[in-house]
């Protein structure tokens, strides 16, 4: 029985001389509006929050209470790719480059736990995927924590720029009444193209 993530990647990856280890997450492949957004997170050893784990597993409420533990203890990097770069790219592959530009917000990088089980391809630094790291990995489980409230608090202040579409609930993702607000309302710049439900109606 697993108790949630641990620290034992980043001990593995210590014992062999790294120090800067970040773990990288995104949030936000599936929705059909709104930005992609990764974090990396570099966490310190001797302070770790917590009850950190995958932000799925965790209450909104509980997110919300280690968000302010991981900014004080840890190195936080934000970034993200919009709504015409996942169009014109693809959604995995502006997925890679929000985490690129994640791990690059850090600075220095001695190596990069990636959640998922692929490696970026302009990742700069050396780097291990770990499939479903945001239950395995503290780090990454941080990293998803942040990037999911970053994106939440984002669609948030969409949705009052562009009310009807539930985005303050259903942070984009194609919901009933996210769906039926396309049908009556109609798509807007922050809708994602590409994306077929979306593509469909133009």
């Amino acid at each position: 029985m697993t108790l949630g993530p641990d620290f034992s990647f980043e001990h593995d990856l210590i014992a062999r001389g790294a120090l800067r280890i970040a773990g990288v997450d995104e949030v936000g492949r599936g929705p059909l509006a709104g930005p992609v957004t990764a974090a990396a997170v570099i966490l310190d050893p001797q302070n770790i929050p917590e009850g950190l784990n995958d932000s799925k597993a965790l209450t909104a409420k509980r997110r919300a209470a280690l968000e302010p533990l991981i900014f004080a203890s840890a190195e936080v990097s934000i970034a993200h790719a919009t709504v015409e770069e996942i169009d014109e790219l693809n959604i995995l592959r502006a997925s890679h480059l929000a985490m690129e530009r994640a791990v690059a917000g850090l600075g220095q990088v001695d190596h990069a736990l990636i959640d998922g089980n692929m490696i970026p391809k302009g990742l700069t630094v050396p780097a291990t995927t770990v499939i479903k790291g945001d239950a395995r990995s503290a780090s990454i489980a941080a990293a998803s924590i942040v990037a999911k409230i970053c994106r939440d608090r984002i669609m948030v202040e969409l949705a009052q720029q562009f009310p009807g579409y539930g985005w303050e609930t259903n942070a984009g993702y194609g919901s009933k009444s996210h769906m039926s607000a396309l049908q009556n309302l109609g798509v807007t710049p922050h809708h994602r193209r590409s994306f077929k439900p979306v593509h469909n109606m133009l």
